[in-house]
C-alpha cells in the first residue's frame, strides 16, 4: 500500500499541473507514460531521445496512413497511440529528474509540429485519394488540420492565462525568449556555434511572432487566484477538450470504426460549435471575476 502510494504521489509530481492536463492524457497516455519513465528512469536515455522516438512513431504512422489503406488502420492507431504516450514520457522524465532544458521545449514543440503534419499528409493521401472527388477530401483535411492549428492556440492560450493567474507560472514562451536572448549573446560573444546561433535566431523570431498574434494572459488586471480558481475551474475544464491529445483520441476511434468522416464531421463542425460556446460561457466568467475582483479590493 505504501509503495502505491509513492507511485501515485511520484506520478503527480511528473505531471505539469493536473487542473488544466486534458483529460485524455490525465487518465490514459500520462499514466502509461509514466510507467515507461520508471522503467527507463535508471537508463542512459533522455528526455530528447524520447522526443524524436515519439516523432518517428508518429511519422511512420502518417507515411502508413497514406499508403497502407484501410487494412492498416490498426497499425497506424497503434503507432500513433504510442507516439503520444512517449510524447508524454519525455516531458515526465525531465520533470523527475529535474534535466528539462530550453532547449528540450523547443525540440518537443518542433516534433509536435511534425507528427501533426504527417499524420494529415497521411489523411490527404490515404483518404482523399479514396473518394470519388479527390478535391473534396482535400479541403475536408485542410478545414480539419487549421481548426486543429485553431484549437491548440486558443487552448494554450486559456491554460497559460489560468497557470499565471492561478499557479502564477509565467508563460513557457517568454521564459524561452529570455533564456534564449542570453544564449544568443553569449554565443556571439565567445564566437563558434554558428548553426546554433542561426537556430537561435530563428527561434526567437518565431516566438516574437507568436507573441505578437497572441494576447497577454493577464489581461483582467490583478484577481486573487483562488478567486479566478473557482470560477474558472469549469471553464477551464472544458477548454482541455480541445487538446491535441483528445483530438489524437477522435482520430483513432474514427480510423479503427472505418468512419474517418466522423473525425472531420467532429473538428470542423463539433468541436469549432464547442469553441465558440466556450468563448461566450468565458465571457460571462470574466464578467464574474472582474466583479468578484472588485468587491475584494474594496
Amino acid at each position: 500500500m505504501g509503495m502505491l502510494r509513492a507511485w501515485f504521489l511520484e506520478y503527480f509530481r511528473s505531471l505539469k499541473r493536473p487542473d488544466v492536463e486534458e483529460w485524455a492524457d490525465l487518465f490514459l497516455f500520462r499514466p502509461l507514460a509514466f510507467l515507461l519513465v520508471k522503467a527507463i528512469y535508471r537508463t542512459s536515455l533522455t528526455p530528447n531521445q524520447l522526443s524524436v522516438f515519439s516523432m518517428v512513431l508518429g511519422v511512420a504512422a502518417g507515411i502508413l496512413l497514406g499508403t497502407g489503406g484501410p487494412a492498416a488502420a490498426v497499425v497506424v492507431v497503434v503507432l500513433l497511440f504510442l507516439s503520444v504516450v512517449v510524447d508524454c514520457a519525455d516531458g515526465q522524465l525531465a520533470r523527475l529528474k529535474k534535466n528539462g532544458t530550453h532547449m528540450g521545449r523547443v525540440v518537443d514543440g518542433a516534433i509536435d509540429y511534425v507528427v501533426g503534419a504527417a499524420m494529415y499528409l497521411g489523411l490527404g493521401f490515404g483518404f482523399a485519394s479514396a473518394l470519388d472527388n479527390p478535391v473534396r477530401g482535400w479541403l475536408l483535411v485542410a478545414a480539419a488540420a487549421a481548426s486543429n492549428i485553431i484549437h491548440s492556440v486558443v487552448f494554450d492560450y486559456y491554460r497559460n492565462r489560468y497557470l499565471a493567474y492561478v499557479h502564477g507560472v509565467s508563460s513557457a514562451q517568454t521564459d524561452d525568449r529570455n533564456a534564449f536572448r542570453r544564449e544568443y549573446v553569449e554565443l556571439g560573444r565567445r564566437g563558434g556555434q554558428e548553426l546554433r546561433r542561426k537556430f537561435i535566431r530563428l527561434y526567437l523570431a518565431y516566438i516574437a511572432f507568436q507573441m505578437k498574434i497572441s494576447r497577454d494572459p493577464m489581461t483582467l488586471g490583478p484577481v486573487e487566484p483562488e478567486i479566478f480558481r473557482k470560477t474558472n475551474r469549469l471553464a477551464m475544464r472544458l477548454w482541455t477538450f480541445l487538446g491535441s491529445s483528445t483530438q489524437a483520441v477522435l482520430l483513432m476511434i474514427a480510423l479503427l470504426g472505418g468512419r474517418l468522416l466522423l473525425y472531420y464531421w467532429a473538428m470542423i463542425v463539433v468541436l469549432n460549435g464547442m469553441m465558440f460556446a466556450l468563448f461566450l460561457g468565458q465571457s460571462a466568467v470574466d464578467l464574474k471575476v472582474r466583479s468578484l475582483a472588485a468587491e475584494a479590493s474594496k
